[in-house]
């Protein structure tokens, strides 16, 4: 440990943190093992995200951080650990129910600058040890030294040149170009990841099958909005006006993504769809074969960045009997509006978002609404769902910073938050849960009661925010049957278990959608995806998502999706790993393996 502050200072919030971040920087430099563990708690976990060599994991317990910090600092030369306190002045906290100061840092590694934050626990006696820390390559001082990203700054212009509309054609066209990264899907994450490979100098182009930009969002059921406050969804370099509302529309977020596209001049092809690929080890570039509006188009990109989506392909069961029924099923995806259903009885299968949200819908244009549950499903309330983004609601730094502080909470540490944020939901939201339960509702809170992000980045859905539909269902105007309840499907609609029939016109199968794992065997071959394994979901060893945002298995091949948070901060780490690349300091081949992170202390 440290040695004791003396009284007079040992409550001063910025001296323990100077304390500590100098000592740190002493035992990395000398190399000082026995040093370097008294500055961490046994229970401690470091997130390296590209901080403190190229990987993406974390580590947990004291033993292991200690061995894999001086190893991995070692080898890239990190120094010069310091204080940050123009991005946040240290200040006391309370993470996952524990009393912290947080800090923010800055250091040097032969990849470039780097940030990070740190959670100390002081006690009483003066002690400070590390809980959590984080590392990361800053990406803005990483483009800031480069210099030719400026604006053009000179008034002169060649009127015989081609103008700047001629020349953003001229970009758009690949004409006589190949892209370095090609970015397949234009939402949020495809455009993320788009502005950023561009401001670190890589050529992008993003290719989606929709008409405009922004259709995925624009095409979508009519009451979609974004279930999030907006601080959380902001987009780099260029944020929401503040006269946007809490809950951003889907027409209004579509818009958004265009007009984004358009200043931050990004290239970006519509109407064209990616039919699939093969790598070419010896050129290491990919051949792509696209099929646009006005015909085939072959290239041959050096990265192919999916932007699917990880909740991007519906996904439609098998439903043994559905076939017998002779009126209208639809996916979610599928559904517009639900003024043409009034009157007419209407099934929605799930008790998801986009299924509360579709009958919610269908209910206030006049149909007579039944849903099907199929699974336990979580319930909160939209106001409480949105105590585990606090981290970007209030007063306080920057998104930036947030950014920063957010992304240093290591799964372990989050899954404790969460779960205090939970039991805190339950409570606020009692009344109502209590209500749906008498109602025959199933409800679930996630795995150990960790509640909904966990469940987003595990399975991509199982849960609803609450925006008036739940009192429906709790009501009765919308009815619930269980799925075990059906007995049959008939041409007419459904046969139940207590002998009745209910006539349906339309089933509307809100099944959820497909992760961006299934599209690879397709798009790239079975050998590929063999190559590649799971994409999404928590991998044990690097307690990181597998795949996401970083080097694969299959050399040149990258994903990106989630929240319009997660792209936010991670497509970064995708355009530096892919500039690193292609300036020879970093393999394009990556070992999916590389990890041992046994918990120890």
């Amino acid at each position: 440990m440290l040695d004791k502050l003396n009284p007079a200072t040992e409550d001063a919030p910025e001296l323990i943190a100077e304390r500590w971040i100098g000592a740190l920087d002493a035992a990395l430099a000398g190399r000082f093992a026995e040093g370097l563990s008294g500055l961490f708690a046994p229970e401690s976990h470091w997130r390296n995200i590209f901080g403190i060599s190229w990987h993406f994991a974390t580590f947990s317990g004291r033993q292991r951080v200690v061995a894999e910090l001086l190893e991995r600092a070692a080898a890239v030369n990190a120094r010069g650990f310091r204080l940050d306190d123009r991005a946040l002045i240290p200040r006391r906290a309370v993470v996952a129910g524990r009393d912290v100061i947080e800090v923010v840092f800055t250091f040097d590694t032969s990849n470039g600058p780097g940030t990070g934050a740190v959670r100390l626990l002081h006690d009483a006696s003066g002690n400070s040890a590390a809980w959590t820390f984080s590392t990361m390559l800053d990406f803005n001082r990483i483009c800031d030294a480069h210099g030719d990203q400026a604006a053009e700054q000179s008034h002169a212009r060649d009127f015989a040149a081609p103008d700047w509309l001629e020349q953003r054609r001229v970009s758009r066209a690949y004409a006589d170009r190949e892209p370095d990264v090609l970015i397949v899907g234009g939402g949020h994450a495809g455009i993320a990841a788009a502005v950023e490979c561009k401001r670190i100098g890589l050529d992008a182009l993003i290719v989606d099958r929709e008409q405009r930009i922004g259709d995925n969002w624009r095409l979508r059921y009519r009451g979609l909005k974004l279930h999030n406050k907006t601080p959380v969804n902001l987009f780099r370099y260029l944020p929401f006006p503040p006269t946007f509302p809490d809950y951003i529309p889907k027409d209004k977020i579509a818009n958004w993504l265009e007009s984004y596209v358009d200043i931050m001049e990004l290239d970006f092809w519509t109407e064209t769809s990616f039919e699939g690929a093969r790598y070419d080890d010896t050129t290491q570039r990919w051949t792509v074969t696209l099929q646009r509006s006005d015909g085939p188009r072959m290239l041959h990109p050096k990265h192919i960045v999916l932007a699917t989506s990880v909740s991007g392909t519906p996904n439609i069961p098998t439903i043994p009997g559905i076939e017998r029924f002779g009126g209208k099923v639809l996916h979610s995806s599928q559904f517009a509006a639900g003024r043409q259903w009034a009157g007419r009885s209407v099934v929605v299968f799930g008790t998801g978002t986009s299924a509360h949200d579709i009958c919610q819908e269908l209910h206030a244009g006049g149909a007579d609404v039944t849903m099907v549950q199929r699974s336990p499903t979580m319930v909160v309330n939209v106001e409480p769902a949105q105590l585990y983004d606090k981290t970007y609601l209030g007063d306080g730094p920057p998104v930036e910073v947030r950014d920063i502080l957010n992304s240093g909470v290591p799964l372990p540490v989050m899954k404790i938050a969460h779960k205090i944020i939970t039991d805190e939901v339950k409570r606020l939201d009692a009344a109502l849960l209590s209500r749906l339960e008498r109602a025959g509702f199933r409800l679930e809170f996630g795995e150990d009661g960790t509640g909904w992000p966990l469940k987003f980045r595990s399975r991509g859905g199982g849960y609803y925010f609450n925006v008036g539909c739940s009192e429906l269902i709790a009501d009765g105007k919308i009815r619930l049957i269980q799925a075990a309840d059906i007995v049959d499907f008939t041409a007419t609609g459904l046969a139940l278990k207590d002998g009745t029939s209910l006539a349906v016109e339309l089933f509307v199968l809100a099944t959820g959608y497909k992760g961006p794992d299934h599209l690879v065997g397709r798009l790239f071959g079975e050998d590929v995806a063999a190559r590649v394994g799971r994409v999404w979901g928590f991998d044990d060893a690097t307690q990181e998502l597998r795949n996401m945002w970083t080097r694969t298995p299959q050399p040149g091949l990258w994903f990106t999706g989630g929240a319009f948070s997660q792209a936010r901060i991670y497509s970064r780490f995708i355009a530096l790993q892919i500039a690193a690349i292609e300036a020879g300091t970093l393999s394009k081949s990556f070992n999916s393996k590389p990890f041992n992170c046994t918990h120890a202390n």
